[in-house]
């Protein structure tokens, strides 16, 4: 692996976590998300730092940011723009909204409605916009980096199992341990740390990054592996619906991102293991008592699967 490479991927960790502290592996699995060239969605109680985390990585790159507050009045061409009149010329011209961006924060995601959700889904699977008759390309590189609260219904509107599909993880940040946060209250002492935060790459180093992990090499016998993981979530009595071929795909692009985050130009199974459950987790629907049930319960499930396949030497 090109050490070039390796050191965009160490500045870039290092940098986002001057401001997001005592999370080095969701930090890491958005940089895989970003290598991947995907979508990822952060989910926890609100105070965690979902959207912190998107703003660092945001602000860590030398490319255009846009932050869209999902909220219950939002609609479609908020997000994607529309025809306007020009009253000096007499015609409509298309006005671009925040969605063509790089780095899109959509933040408080389910708070909107499920019209106003799925002006999202052509973005995120296919890097473009359609607006009266016309299709509109979207920069590169382009992530989408959405958050929600899964605790809270009241005002919410549950994403359809559709638009989970079209994130490549979903990732729990979780509460920082006491040492953790002790320092998260020291660093904001004279002021909010990402405003002091720097860009470290820029766009073009991106999408070389996203090339490379394109090059990145599985075994045949590690394929094997990747699929044995999401037959046995076809044939699970506690699954109604499997991980579908998307998800394999999604695993596959994930693994190989991973090992090039740790420098290597190969995939290992550990790869594939660490990854399983962020990547299948909301893929995945249960039946029976299960059905219903929170993020922990799917999450369970995954790892059990997985321990139960044996991983090639």
């Amino acid at each position: 692996m090109a050490t070039e490479l390796q050191n965009f991927v160490a500045e870039l960790e290092s940098n986002i976590g001057q401001v997001v502290l005592g999370k080095t592996e969701v930090v890491r699995l958005c940089i895989v998300a970003l290598l991947a060239g995907d979508h990822v969605l952060l989910e926890d109680v609100p105070g965690v730092g979902k959207t912190l985390i998107g703003k660092a990585l945001a602000k860590s790159i030398s490319a255009a940011f846009c932050r869209i507050q999902f909220t219950a009045d939002l609609l479609p061409s908020d997000i994607t723009g529309g025809s306007v009149f020009n009253p000096q010329t007499g015609q409509f011209s298309y006005t671009r909204g925040p969605i063509f961006g790089n780095i899109i924060l959509a933040d408080e995601i389910n708070r909107t409605p499920p019209r106003t959700q799925s002006a999202l889904l052509e973005a995120m699977s296919d890097r473009q916009v359609s607006v009266d008759g016309m299709t509109y390309p979207l920069p590169e590189p382009f992530m989408v980096i959405a958050t929600q609260n899964p605790f809270e219904y009241e005002g919410t509107y549950p994403l359809p199992e559709s638009q989970l599909d079209r994130f490549l993880l979903r990732i729990a940040v979780g509460y920082p341990d006491r040492d953790d946060e002790a320092q998260v209250l020291n660093s904001h002492r004279a002021g909010e740390p990402i405003d002091r935060l720097r860009p470290v790459l820029d766009a073009a180093q991106i999408v070389a990054l996203q090339q490379a992990t394109r090059q990145v090499t599985m075994d045949e016998s590690i394929n094997s592996y990747l699929l044995d993981i999401v037959d046995a979530t076809r044939r699970c009595e506690e699954l109604r619906v499997g991980v579908s071929t998307r998800g394999a795909l999604c695993l596959y692009r994930a693994s190989q991102a991973m090992a090039l985050i740790a420098n290597r130009d190969f995939v290992v199974p550990d790869d594939v293991k660490r990854l399983a459950v962020p990547v299948l987790s909301h893929r995945v629907i249960a039946k029976g008592y299960l059905q219903g049930t929170h993020r922990q319960a799917l999450e369970t499930l995954i790892t059990r699967l997985v321990e139960e396949i044996p991983a090639p030497r």
